[in-house]
């Protein structure tokens, strides 16, 4: 079980956003140490990601350090791959010391039975064309023919990849289909607590119905710097406040809330 509070965000794209996005990112990773017990990036923490032998893209280093500081501190880190940051791999795992995973994870949060994706290419119509895609960039062949190519060039390729992945995703349906993905998925298993998805940029806390489960999206920092903190009576999304000191910017301003109150999980079936 990942240990609360838990901190949640995603989607802050750095390397493509803005050098006060970045600023804040690393400042709410700083204030973690010692008040979080554990940490989900829910993908797309960098606008691109990718793993040689020997290079890391520069732009992530204070990240990344500050990533295995809390980790050093004695917090959890989750990572779950967005479609930009889906080539981690060791260097992530045994350098940073985070739980790098692809694809969906299940398990206990908080004591919240809980489902995390990053959301990319679960929308059956729409993202047709992506899922095809996505299967050849990260079939084995192509990314060991991509690991040849000098990083400047390979990072300016992604580059522009990048920006198109985003110009498409802001003319999207502003996370209407993510949602009623989840509303669905809480609906139809009264034993699922949580779901949490990124990608779409929207933030989002809503319980499906009455005595059902909760679907909650971070959001993305480069609109607005919101994050989910959960703990085993509450969900929260909050609002990260820039310039404030650690204590007060991780309390952040309090956007929306649900308490489990009286509307405990049932018991697992056998």
């Amino acid at each position: 079980m990942l240990q609360p509070p838990c901190y949640v965000f995603s989607d802050s794209h750095l390397g493509a956003a803005s050098p006060a996005v970045e600023r804040d990112v690393l400042s709410f990773l700083q204030a973690l140490p010692g008040r979080a017990g554990s940490l989900i990036i829910n993908g797309d923490l960098f606008d691109f990601w990718f793993e040689w032998k020997k290079v890391i893209p520069r732009r992530s280093f204070r990240i990344l350090a500050a990533l295995a500081d809390f980790k050093d501190a004695g917090g959890e880190i989750l990572w779950i791959a967005g479609n930009h940051d889906c080539w981690g791999g060791s260097m992530l795992r045994d350098e940073v010391g985070v739980d790098y995973h692809v694809g969906e994870w299940k398990g206990k949060l908080a004591g919240w039975r809980t489902r995390i994706e990053h959301g990319d290419g679960l929308r059956d119509k729409e993202d047709r064309g992506y899922r095809a895609l996505r299967a050849v960039l990260r079939n084995r062949l192509a990314i060991g023919a991509f690991r040849w190519i000098h990083p400047d060039l390979s990072t300016w390729l992604a580059s522009g990849s990048s920006q198109a992945s985003r110009t498409y995703l802001a003319s999207a349906d502003r996370g209407a289909g993510l949602r009623s993905i989840a509303i669905a998925e809480l609906m139809a298993n009264k034993y699922l607590d949580l779901i949490i998805y990124g990608h779409s940029h929207v933030a989002a806390l809503e319980r499906a119905a009455p005595g059902r489960g909760v679907y909650a999206n971070a959001g993305s920092w480069l609109g607005a710097p919101t994050f989910l903190v959960i703990t085993p009576e509450r969900i929260e999304l909050r609002h990260w406040v820039t310039g404030a000191d650690d204590a007060e910017s991780l309390e952040g301003v309090c956007l929306d809330a649900i308490d489990r109150g009286a509307e405990k999980s049932l018991p697992e079936p056998a």
